[in-house]
């Protein structure tokens, strides 16, 4: 017996070892790749539809792209276990939906959701406090326009008020959201190239005061107002800015930006900026159009055209009254002969129809009448 239960725990050993070794904390997920050394996990194409819940608490930089993952629930990434992450690369998936809570991680500073086709961005993704992330890229993934303003609204409830960099290349924007970017004083590079942007009117620039690069390159961008000028002029720290690949229409609206560039060196490249409208600009540099080119006339304030066009309007009107009048007056007599005429032909008129209505009305006269016509 002594010898059969020696034997019996020897067998059991190794089994009891595997199992211990297999609820260790830093034990690797299946289907992915993990090395401790250098704090990384790397899920990629492994076909997973969920994130892994045993994800080793000593990963710092992970890695799931190339998965038909839809959604991220609320608890996907437990604070608790992964106290330490603070890269996140869910690129590439198939993310339609991240929940509110699903990246309350205490240490992340850097989320790419980048090349996933996003319907649903809960503003509390990152949880009701603040979060530390610094760096975002949603490169691709705002194609569906109702997530672009969950996004602003995101953006605008001051959760990421550390954020230093934004990617929104690729997403095929028309238009931004008024005041998305108004609550991220630590902003230094915005990236919103290759969209479709035909124009920053109600794109407000105010709060970024530590903004370096700003990307605009491959928009449709004809003309960049005063109002935006002024707001680029404002920023102390911007340097870099690309506006090239754009539709550049160069008529009289385009004075100030053609203005501005002569004088600026904040943009990148601003020799290369050519016209794409009209034919006849067609391909000539924004630098060298002078005001000859354009044929523009003195500009004449708004409020002062207005008050011409009443001016000149009510001299019309008094002309007209007055021909009216002395056509009245010169032919006083005609109409008073044809007021007198209009006024004997309806007094006729109503005698006779007074006449007939007292015959009707007398039965003796109705006979009388009978009587005379036979």
């Amino acid at each position: 017996m002594p010898g059969r239960g020696a034997l019996c725990l020897g067998l059991l050993l190794p089994v009891l070892l595997g199992c211990g070794s297999a609820q260790q904390p830093g034990g690797c997920p299946d289907l992915c790749e993990c090395s401790e050394p250098a704090k990384t996990v790397k899920c990629v194409n492994r076909n997973l539809t969920a994130v892994p819940p045993d994800l080793p608490p000593y990963v710092r930089s992970l890695f799931i792209t190339g998965n038909p993952l839809t959604h991220v629930p609320a608890g996907a990434f437990s604070a608790q276990r992964l106290p330490d992450l603070s890269a996140l690369n869910l690129s590439g998936n198939h993310l339609q939906a991240v929940e509110a809570g699903a990246l309350a991680l205490p240490a992340l500073r850097q989320l790419d959701l980048s090349g996933n086709a996003l319907i649903s961005l809960s503003p509390q993704a990152f949880g009701d406090g603040g979060s530390p992330l610094e760096e975002l890229a949603l490169r691709g993934a705002l194609r569906d326009h109702g997530v672009l303003f969950s996004l602003a609204a995101l953006l605008q409830s001051g959760a990421l008020r550390n954020l230093s960099r934004l990617d929104l290349a690729d997403n095929g924007l028309l238009v931004l959201p008024a005041g998305m970017f108004t609550a991220l004083p630590a902003l230094r590079q915005l990236d919103l190239s290759n969209n479709s942007l035909v124009g920053l009117q109600n794109v407000s620039f105010q709060g970024l005061g530590q903004l370096q690069s700003l990307n605009l390159s491959n928009n449709s961008l004809a003309v960049l107002w005063n109002s935006t000028l002024a707001q680029f002029r404002s920023l102390p720290t911007l340097r870099h800015i690309d506006l090239g690949h754009n539709t550049w229409v160069c008529d009289c609206p385009i004075e100030d930006l053609v203005a501005w560039l002569k004088e600026s060196d904040q943009v990148e490249g601003k020799e290369a900026l050519t016209c794409a409208y009209p034919d006849k600009m067609l391909g000539k540099a924004l630098l060298k159009i002078n005001s000859l080119d354009l044929n523009c006339s003195v500009p004449i304030d708004l409020p002062s055209q207005l008050q011409t066009s009443y001016v000149f309007l009510g001299i019309v009107l008094a002309l007209i009254g007055a021909i009216f009048l002395l056509v009245l007056y010169l032919n006083r007599k005609g109409i008073k002969k044809w007021m007198h005429n209009i006024r004997d032909a309806c007094r006729d008129h109503m005698e006779g129809y007074h006449y007939r209505y007292e015959i009707n009305a007398d039965p003796r006269l109705t006979n009388l009448s009978s009587n005379s016509d036979v």
